[in-house]
């Protein structure tokens, strides 16, 4: 028999391979897809926001555009020319109002709604808290008479204020403007 140490000639305590980074557990793959997921709706969500917010300025730009033509037009005219052009500005804005119109609703056909229709259209798909029955008749009939007392001033601030009260709906739907009771606006159910 020997008499060496029999332990001796054991082999040496071998430790495991370090755990690498690749390939990662499942739970990381599941949070990786999920963090990519969230992504991309994120981005998709800011998209969409800023395309409405581009649509938004571009129609506020007309807006603005028709006024400051009117504007430049009527210095230096006679009343009756300022009255011309006044309600050469209630057909601009009622176009740009259309525009935007067919732009949010464009399933919906109010094309050719006219008078009392138009107006009952615009208080119920957007902020019309500043439509008046003065600015309502405006809209609705002035454009096609020869003569109209119009308040550009007060046309131009309801449809800017009708304008973005619509996009903004869109764009944030939990952050709305909130209204009274008399004019309705259930913007975000379109949106």
């Amino acid at each position: 028999m020997d008499s060496a140490n029999p332990l001796s000639q054991l082999a040496d305590i071998h430790l495991p391979e370090p755990v690498g980074f690749w390939p990662p557990a499942p739970g990381w793959w599941i949070l990786f897809f999920l963090l990519c997921a969230a992504a991309v709706w994120a981005a998709r969500r800011y998209y969409a926001g800023w395309k409405l917010a581009r649509a938004r300025s571009f129609a506020i730009a007309e807006l603005d555009k028709q006024l400051a033509a009117l504007r430049q037009q009527s210095a230096n005219r006679s009343p009756e020319e300022t009255a011309a052009l006044n309600l050469v500005f209630v057909s601009d804005v009622n176009a740009v109002l259309r525009r935007v119109a067919m732009k949010n609703f464009p399933h919906q056909n109010f094309a050719s709604l006219g008078g009392a229709a138009w107006i009952s259209f615009l208080r119920e798909h957007g902020d019309a808290s500043l439509l008046d029955d003065t600015l309502a008749r405006t809209l609705s009939e002035g454009r096609f008479a020869r003569e109209w007392e119009v308040d550009t001033e007060r046309l131009y601030k309801m449809a800017h204020q009708w304008i973005s009260s619509l996009y903004l709906a869109r764009i944030a739907p939990d952050k709305s403007p909130k209204n009274d009771a008399s004019s309705k606006t259930p913007v975000s159910d379109h949106a």
